[in-house]
């Protein structure tokens, strides 16, 4: 377990998969400015979780569950190489009635310190939809900057729509926010 100040990070189990498919079915959960996902079954989850994807496979990959002190789970965050380069990209969403009270911002530092200590990478980097301003203040909180506009990247409510690029490295971040600078005092079981 990633233990923060007010959130912890922690293995995503298949425990989990009943909170997980509740999240990603509700058509609100993304918000006005997110995806809505294909929908999907607890089984289909299931056979996911047990199996991944090829490409999941090929990558390594990290998903946790954003939890509040009190063991309160209230989103996820998650983390991959892009291929063929050699740096990590995050991805993060919290409950709604969660959103706007620091809660966010706090994992993603978390996983920054987690994945700059534990992992050979100069850049971590996380795309957001550009009308998704909360995400992009969770960025900027955690140090990462925006980079850009990537045009038509995404498909939101219909339509395509532009997203921005951040990122973060390893010289900006210099060393941990979060997490102790000893992560065996951390990084428990």
């Amino acid at each position: 377990m990633l233990e923060g100040k007010v959130v912890n990070l922690r293995v995503m189990v298949k425990e989990d998969l009943d909170f997980f498919v509740e999240c990603h079915n509700d058509v609100t959960y993304y918000g006005e400015d997110g995806p809505i996902m294909t929908q999907m079954s607890k089984a289909e989850a299931e056979k996911r979780f047990e199996n991944p994807p090829p490409l999941v496979t090929l990558t390594e990959r990290g998903r946790f569950v954003i939890e509040k002190k009190d063991g309160k789970r209230i989103g996820f965050i998650a983390h991959y190489f892009v291929l063929p380069s050699k740096f990590m990209e995050i991805g993060y969403d919290i409950i709604p009635s969660e959103r706007s009270k620091g809660y966010g911002t706090e994992a993603v530092q978390i996983m920054v310190d987690y994945l700059f200590l534990s992992k050979d990478v100069a850049r971590i980097q996380a795309v957001t939809n550009v009308g998704n301003k909360a995400s992009q203040r969770v960025l900027e909180k955690a140090g990462f900057k925006k980079e850009g506009t990537l045009r038509k990247a995404g498909h939101v409510r219909g339509g395509p729509t532009d997203a921005y690029i951040y990122s973060i490295l390893r010289e900006e971040w210099k060393e941990p926010k979060i997490l102790t600078k000893n992560p065996l005092k951390t990084f428990s079981s």
